[in-house]
């Protein structure tokens, strides 16, 4: 019975080391966009994007909603609400056309209940497309 109590305490024990090192890994949202976008040149914002040719969306915690379409990653900082944008909530988009534009908002909801969590109110969409590497420096 020994033997089982210290392989338990043993492994609480390694699971309470290494917390806090896995805690410390976890990127603010400022840092995780900044990591994103590495090697992007920002374009003239946009008002509107076509979302079904967005192939992707992503939620960066309490900073900004990032969309692909192509190669292109459109990044959104909302006007108001980006404190509530957690990267574990769906996104609930109700449109009247195909554009999603910067007059619109979005409802959260929690993956796990499916709960209101909060929305968003839209701004611009900025442009984010690879730098060609080709181009002189100047």
């Amino acid at each position: 019975m020994r033997p089982i109590i210290a392989i338990l305490l043993s492994a609480s024990l390694l699971g309470a080391l290494s917390a806090p090192a896995a805690a410390k890994e976890k990127l603010t949202g400022e840092a995780k966009l900044s990591k994103m976008l590495e090697g992007r040149v920002a374009g003239e914002p946009q008002d509107c994007i076509s979302l079904p040719a967005a192939s992707s969306s992503e939620v960066i915690d309490k900073t900004a909603i990032v969309y692909r379409i192509g190669s292109t990653l459109w990044v959104n900082r909302p006007r108001s609400g980006a404190e509530s944008l957690d990267d574990d909530d769906i996104l609930v988009t109700k449109l009247n056309s195909t554009r999603l534009c910067s007059i619109d908002t979005i409802e959260l909801h929690d993956r796990n209940s499916h709960m209101y969590t909060g929305f968003v109110s839209l701004g611009e969409f900025v442009p984010y497309r690879l730098a060609d590497k080709d181009k002189p420096a100047g």
